[in-house]
C-alpha cells in the first residue's frame, strides 16, 4: 500500500482510547510525511504537526503568516502516510468564529485526528515569543463553541488552549479562563467533559494549558 491502511476514523478512535487509558501519549513533531513515518517506525503513539515547524519549513516566522490552505495541505499529506493519529496546530482557527468552523471541517477532511485552538489575538505569535496578547473570555469561548458545533465526526478531537499564562503569569484571570474552557462545548457536543486530572491533556505546560473534547 502506498498510503496508510487505517482510516481517519479508526485513527481518531485510537487516539481517544489512548487518552482515556490515562497512559502517556508520546507525539513527536513531524513536518513532512517522511518524518511522520520515522516517528511511527520508532514506536511512538502519535504524530504532532506543529504550526511553528510548518512556518519554519516555509521559511517564515511563526507570527500568523501561514494559511489554512497551507496547514491543511501539509496536515493531510502527513496524516495519510502514517498509521498513527495526528494532532495539528490550528493556531487561532485562522480568523473569526465562522473561520474557525471552516477550519475544523477542512482539517477533518484532511484526515487528521484532532486540532488545538488558542486564545491569542489575530495575528497570533508563537507561544514561546514575547509580545503576545490574548482575546477576551467571550471571544475565546465563541471560538471553541464554533469549533465543536462545526465538527461532523464526534471522534475528531478538539483541544482548547490558553496562552494567558505566558501573557499575565499565574493571575486569577488565568485560573478563571482555564476553568471557563471546561463547560464551553458541553451544550453542543453531547459528550461528557473530562473532569479528573488523568483525563486532562497538557500541551507545553510552561506557557499554556489545554483541555479536550
Amino acid at each position: 500500500m502506498l498510503h496508510a491502511q487505517s482510516t481517519a476514523s479508526a485513527k481518531r478512535q485510537a487516539l481517544r482510547a489512548r487518552l482515556a487509558s490515562g497512559e502517556l501519549v508520546r507525539m513527536p513533531g513531524a513536518f513532512t510525511p517522511l518524518s511522520a513515518k520515522l516517528i511511527e517506525e520508532k514506536g511512538f503513539e502519535g504524530v504532532y504537526i506543529s504550526g511553528a515547524v510548518l512556518s519554519a519549513e516555509l521559511g517564515l516566522p511563526d507570527i500568523g503568516l501561514t494559511t489554512l490552505t497551507e496547514v491543511a495541505q501539509r496536515g493531510g499529506q502527513i496524516a495519510r502516510m502514517t498509521e498513527l493519529p495526528t494532532l495539528i496546530d490550528a493556531d487561532t482557527g485562522f480568523g473569526e468564529p465562522m473561520n474557525v468552523a471552516r477550519t475544523v471541517q477542512v482539517l477533518e477532511d484532511a484526515g487528521v485526528s484532532g486540532l488545538h485552538l488558542e486564545d491569542q489575538v489575530n495575528p497570533k505569535r508563537c507561544g514561546h515569543l514575547d509580545g503576545k496578547a490574548v482575546v477576551d473570555e467571550a471571544t475565546a469561548l465563541k471560538r471553541i463553541r464554533a469549533a465543536v458545533e462545526a465538527r461532523r465526526d464526534p471522534e475528531f478531537l478538539i483541544m482548547a488552549r490558553t496562552d494567558i499564562r505566558g501573557v499575565e503569569g499565574s493571575t486569577p484571570r488565568r485560573i478563571v479562563r482555564r476553568s471557563s474552557w471546561m463547560p464551553a462545548p458541553m451544550r453542543s457536543s453531547r459528550r461528557r467533559w473530562p473532569t479528573s486530572p488523568s483525563s486532562r491533556l497538557s500541551v507545553r505546560p510552561s506557557t499554556c494549558r489545554s483541555w479536550r473534547t
